[in-house]
């Protein structure tokens, strides 16, 4: 079996005693904080307000909706269609969004995001699993089905060009998840939340931290603590071994869609901070691949957008 581990980079400081003024009003509701799973990492929502548990029920709901379009394991999701059949007719609006926006970010960093590489990703967990690496022929075979100009889509169809070609999107979807959540809670009029479905994105800031949600970075054994406040930001980070495929730690997830190789440990960590979490986890995603200036230019490409820590 592939050995599988995903570290944590972000976590939240944020101390459960703190309480919210409702309307004005001398009420006072306890921080209250929901932890479950979203594609297959931590998740959780912290807000106060006197009815939490019935907001974050509907947050969850819409967590699980959107695992059933998004999800590489689940075999009936929208995306694992699309990766059996190569063309997924009428796509959930979400995925369609989703995909411009890979497209966006494909394009601001030359290529570096591609969610076409998931046959090497698959080439490397098979690999690994044999206890081994793939040779120069695999990969060399693997590549003509990695290309993001080989995606087309439209409101009526997607469709990948060659047999054997897949999409992952675990370098966006996350962020995604986290904006749509962040939106339905929106709709509930609530003005100070922090969700965090691997990566994060907040609402207002933390009650009783006007300055914003104080958030601590994990870089290798090395934790920096309240590295930065979030408000009315997302924040998401990446590293090339984040995620490693072998017991020996040494195949990272994240894949060169030029070489298909591994990124290069050239990076312990990529946090980007933007006003969409997905667009930030995109970017985070990318810088594993980038150099430095090339990921600032990338990242100036949209506004709001920065890097947070690279290092």
């Amino acid at each position: 079996m592939t050995t599988l581990s995903r570290r944590r980079f972000l976590t939240i400081s944020a101390s459960a005693g703190a309480a919210l003024a409702i309307g004005g009003a001398a009420q006072a509701a306890p921080l209250y904080r929901w932890q479950g799973m979203a594609l297959g990492a931590s998740a959780s929502i912290t807000l106060a307000h006197p009815q939490a548990e019935r907001i974050t029920a509907r947050a969850r709901q819409e967590i699980e909706r959107l695992e059933q379009i998004f999800s590489l394991h689940r075999p009936n999701s929208a995306l694992a269609r699309l990766n059996r059949d190569g063309v997924l007719a009428n796509p959930p609006f979400e995925l369609l969004e989703c995909l411009g926006q890979c497209g966006a970010v494909h394009a601001a960093t030359g290529g570096a995001f591609d969610p076409s590489v998931q046959p090497l990703w698959t080439l490397y967990a098979e690999a690994a699993a044999r206890g081994g690496y793939p040779d120069a022929g695999e990969i060399e075979a693997t590549l003509p089905l990695v290309g993001w100009q080989q995606v087309a889509f439209d409101s009526s169809e997607i469709r990948l060009a060659r047999p054997g070609m897949a999409l992952t999107l675990n370098g966006i979807a996350q962020g995604y998840i986290a904006d749509r959540v962040v939106a339905l809670l929106r709709r509930e009029g609530l003005e100070d939340v922090l969700v965090d479905t691997g990566e994060m994105r907040a609402i207002g800031a933390m009650p009783g931290a006007p300055e914003g949600w104080p958030v601590s970075l994990q870089i290798g054994e090395e934790t920096l603590r309240d590295a930065l406040r979030l408000r009315e930001m997302a924040l998401a980070s990446s590293a090339p071994l984040g995620t490693v495929l072998d017991a020996q730690g040494r195949i990272g997830h994240v894949m060169d869609p030029t070489s298909g190789r591994p990124a290069p440990a050239r990076w312990q960590l990529v946090s980007i901070t933007a006003p969409s979490a997905a667009i930030a986890d995109a970017l985070s995603t990318a810088g594993c691949l980038m150099q430095e200036a090339a990921l600032q230019r990338a990242v100036a490409g949209f506004a709001g957008a920065a890097i947070a820590h690279l290092a």
